[in-house]
């Protein structure tokens, strides 16, 4: 670290065109990350042309705010409307949209905004202090790990629908199978794309995402027009206290969802997705009552958003040592500003560090903006179901056409809106399927990649894998979560079984007397 260009770096990133820009990027990071199919990445390339005639700490603050705060403002949407801003926000919906049901909008709002400023915090001290050894770390990371780490994440969906295994491993295989559609990752050769252009980059995740939660809920408003969601007239203050409390309640769950976070972030490729997963299902095992998880369990939506903001900073780690993206949005951020020279950040260290504290800012300012947004969001559920719906379609149909621009990812949406539906009906659990979208690309082509380096030799890969601390970790990490949620599950089935022999011996108790 250099001590010399910190300070000033510190007094760059509080002046006042800087602040304006931070303040300029929460906004607009706010308005991206809510709005379904407007994820990101998309946010930070539409505004990289604009950054060309600033100067490279202020374009950066621009961008790095936009990064910071659209990654929490996903949340909004998935707790109001069931609907996830952005593919991060998948698993914060599975008990902040009950939290909804049950009057519990502005909680769940707070919970999100102070946790997701949290995990953004600490990432930011991470890349600020920790970057050499995460960098190091990251540096590891080959085909044989990324694919371990992929089945790690399959080993997830158990977790995801322990109420009903099968059906959660079908719709989860499923998934894997809609992850085949595309060009082969190292051969080219084109698979299920029916001579679409559109489709040989494979199906967009984000499509599938409003498809798979928005027409569902669509249908859902319309036909259920009468039953009204408990609406709260705002988000007060003495929300924001209590969110605080319970993160200091669950202080141990938001130190690990960070460190989650940021490993995750700095794997290039990884992505927020996969942590907030990871994140979800480690808060599942931990909690003394996991039933709870999926019905409006705050912890849920803590462990979600604190890991996926989390990914922020730590994803920057290896961009601004070793020159390799963590995730698109690191990459888009890089590569706009190398219209300023290959060599800047390794000859300004003042730059970088300025941004640094420019991100730091950016999620201590989206926690006022972000509650004000909430604020007027949350009177979202006050209208009437079928203008609501109409305005969920609307989004859905603007959002999907925004990702390629084109009229097929339009009727991608509808396909997964039908297959949402019938999942819906049928009691299937949508959120393997996603998991099993987000995983199947990654370790179809780390585990080409892996094989084409051996020549084909199965033997040699296996030797490759347990050869590999890593890979040993990631595989043992794989047989603690398997023997830890069937544990638990043993555990909630001899409760009931328990309590019968308490109560019967009472009643015995009571029948003698």
């Amino acid at each position: 670290m250099d001590l010399s260009a910190l300070f000033p770096a510190f007094f760059q990133a509080l002046e006042p065109g800087m602040l304006g820009m931070v303040l300029l990027g929460t906004i607009l990071g706010i308005v991206v990350g809510s709005l379904p199919g407007l994820t990101s990445t998309m946010g930070v390339a539409l505004l990289v042309p604009f950054t060309f005639s600033m100067s490279p700490a202020m374009g950066l603050a621009l961008l790095g705010a936009i990064y910071a705060s659209s990654s929490y403002a996903g949340s909004i949407s998935a707790i109001l409307l069931n609907i996830p801003g952005t593919p991060s926000n998948c698993c914060t919906l599975l008990d902040g949209y009950p939290m909804t049901q049950k009057g519990q909008a502005s909680r769940a709002l707070a919970l999100s905004t102070i946790g997701s400023a949290v995990g953004g915090i600490l990432s930011v001290f991470a890349l600020l202090f920790l970057a050499p050894p995460l960098a190091r770390l990251a540096l590891e990371f080959g085909s044989q790990e990324y694919f371990i780490m992929a089945l790690f994440g399959v080993a997830i969906i158990a977790a995801l629908s322990e109420k009903n295994i099968v059906k959660g491993m079908i719709t989860g295989i499923f998934g894997l199978l809609l992850s085949i559609v595309g060009m082969h990752p190292i051969t080219g050769e084109a698979r299920f794309t029916f001579d679409l252009p559109e489709l040989f980059n494979g199906l967009s995740l984000v499509t599938a995402l409003i498809g798979l939660y928005s027409l569902p809920e669509v249908v859902s408003m319309l036909r259920d027009e009468k039953d009204a969601v408990k609406v709260e007239s705002s988000v007060s203050c003495s929300g924001i206290i209590r969110a605080m409390r319970e993160i200091l309640k669950y202080k141990m769950l938001t130190l690990r969802a960070s460190i989650i976070g940021i490993i995750i972030g700095i794997v290039p490729g990884a992505g927020q997705s996969i942590a907030s997963f990871i994140a979800y299902d480690d808060a599942k095992k931990s909690a003394k009552d996991p039933s709870h998880f999926g019905t409006g369990c705050p912890e849920g939506v803590l462990a979600s958003e604190v890991s996926n903001n989390a990914v922020v900073g730590g994803s920057l780690v290896p961009a601004f040592t070793l020159g390799i993206p963590g995730n698109a949005v690191s990459a888009v951020l890089i590569s706009g500003l190398m219209i300023h020279g290959p060599t800047l950040f390794q000859e300004n260290a003042e730059t970088v560090y300025s941004f640094i504290f420019s991100l730091l800012i950016a999620n201590v300012a989206f926690i006022p903006i972000g509650i004000l947004c909430a604020k007027y969001c949350v009177k979202l559920l006050a209208m009437p179901k079928p203008i609501l719906a109409s305005l969920v379609l609307a989004l859905a149909v603007i959002g999907s056409y925004a990702v390629n621009g084109s009229i097929v990812e339009v009727w991608v949406m509808i396909g997964f809106g039908a297959l949402g539906c019938a999942m819906k009906h049928f009691n299937l659990p949508r959120e393997p399927l996603v998991l099993g979208l987000v995983l199947g690309t990654m370790a179809e082509s780390e585990l080409a990649r892996a094989l084409a380096l051996v020549q084909g030799d199965a033997g040699q890969l296996l030797l490759g894998i347990f050869s590999s601390p890593i890979c040993m970790i990631l595989i043992g990490l794989i047989l603690y979560s398997i023997i830890r949620s069937q544990y638990k599950k043993k555990k909630a089935s001899a409760k009931p079984s328990d309590q019968k022999t308490e109560l019967s011996e009472e009643a015995r108790i009571t029948a003698a007397s």
